[in-house]
């Protein structure tokens, strides 16, 4: 079974650059994944993407499920190149805070505080 999910669908515009309907995002794709379905996440008509909404869409999914079954289970399709770039970094950036949150937070603090 599977699930399609439509960013213009659930945020409404071309823009997806709140955390808030990031979250919305992210709940969708969790119930599915919970569920055992594969999520296909489609990005038709997208014009702008944040950081900040593609961490709350994608990037907290890995504080909750492994990485096998997110790349298996979790597909991203007609995306521009600099959607998917950003994307890339989010995940990787989410990888490395799940890997050790203190660690991660202690390096970040100190980074500022130069």
């Amino acid at each position: 079974m599977s699930s399609s999910i439509s960013l213009f669908a659930v945020v409404g515009s071309p823009h997806s650059v709140s955390s808030a309907d990031g979250g919305v995002v992210h709940d969708r794709i969790a119930d599915a994944l919970r569920s055992g379905e594969d999520v296909e996440l489609s990005f038709a008509g997208i014009e702008d993407v944040t950081s900040a909404f593609l961490n709350a869409a994608v990037g907290q999914l890995y504080g909750e499920f492994g990485e096998d079954l997110i790349r298996q289970h979790l597909k991203v399709v007609d995306a521009e190149s600099d959607h998917l770039i950003l994307l890339k970094r989010v995940v990787e950036r989410a990888k490395e805070f799940f890997r050790d949150p203190e660690h991660y937070n202690a390096a970040v603090s100190g980074a500022l505080n130069e």
